[in-house]
């Protein structure tokens, strides 16, 4: 339900932005609110967001021979962001955007395993939580239409660049019944996105939908089966966020 709707809103704004990108090139470029907001290159705001974030998992070719494991199924979870908006347009319709935040995600693993034949329950599923507390750094090219009185479309692309503070690298497992996930504490990757805005009396509001994808191979491998059953781990995550833009 939570992808369907994130999909559903990310179709309506590429919708809405290609439906009024002829019409907004074709008509006059009157402004009710704010009309000298664009006079000005550098323009600074804040950013509150809710993201869902979750992993990729590409399994080990054998994985499925490992023991009595049959599955890694990983399971989104629910975050938010808070960040501060600089942008810089060295063009007209064309900006560079630095959106610095602290985000707040978290995520499981599932890990399913046959049971021996003498008990009643064919399979035992072991979650492994994670959850992470990043500093992240994005940078995006942004591109945007032209004004239709106090409205504006955009799309950006760009990268991403994370630091993640609660990551448990350094923790030493000891059993396999207790062992953690162990992350990577740095993360970089790709992000594309596409936004609204609505020029208010006082200050430009935003409405974006963001898709980031992770580069880099985030899991540190140990000697349990929890890591060994993965050949490489990457991040995935949805941004939906609202700005607001002096």
């Amino acid at each position: 339900m939570m992808v369907h709707f994130r999909r559903n809103i990310f179709f309506f704004l590429l919708a809405f932005s290609f439906t009024y990108t002829p019409i907004l090139n074709a008509q006059s470029n009157s402004a009710d609110n704010l009309p000298t907001y664009y006079n000005h290159a550098l323009h600074f705001g804040f950013t509150l967001g809710v993201n869902t974030s979750n992993f990729i998992v590409h399994p080990t070719k054998n994985v499925y021979q490992m023991d009595s494991l049959k599955s890694v199924i990983p399971k989104s979870g629910p975050g938010f962001n808070i960040g501060i908006v600089c942008e810089y347009a060295f063009m007209k319709y064309l900006a560079v955007r630095f959106v610095p935040d602290l985000s707040f995600a978290a995520r499981s693993l599932n890990y399913t395993f046959d049971t021996p034949k003498d008990t009643s329950r064919g399979y035992v599923v072991m979650t492994k939580q994670v959850e992470s507390t990043l500093v992240e750094f994005p940078v995006d090219l942004k591109l945007r239409s032209e004004r239709l009185h106090d409205f504006a479309a955009y799309f950006l692309a760009g990268g991403k660049y994370s630091i993640d503070l609660a990551s448990q690298k350094d923790v030493n497992n000891t059993n396999a019944q207790n062992a953690v996930v162990k992350l990577r504490k740095y993360d970089y990757g790709v992000d594309v996105g596409a936004g609204v805005e609505f020029f208010m009396p006082y200050f430009k509001l935003g409405f974006e939908l963001k898709y980031t994808y992770g580069l880099n191979d985030l899991l540190i491998h140990d000697k349990y089966i929890y890591s060994t059953s993965i050949e490489k781990l990457n991040s995935k995550l949805f941004l939906f966020s609202v700005t607001f833009e002096g």
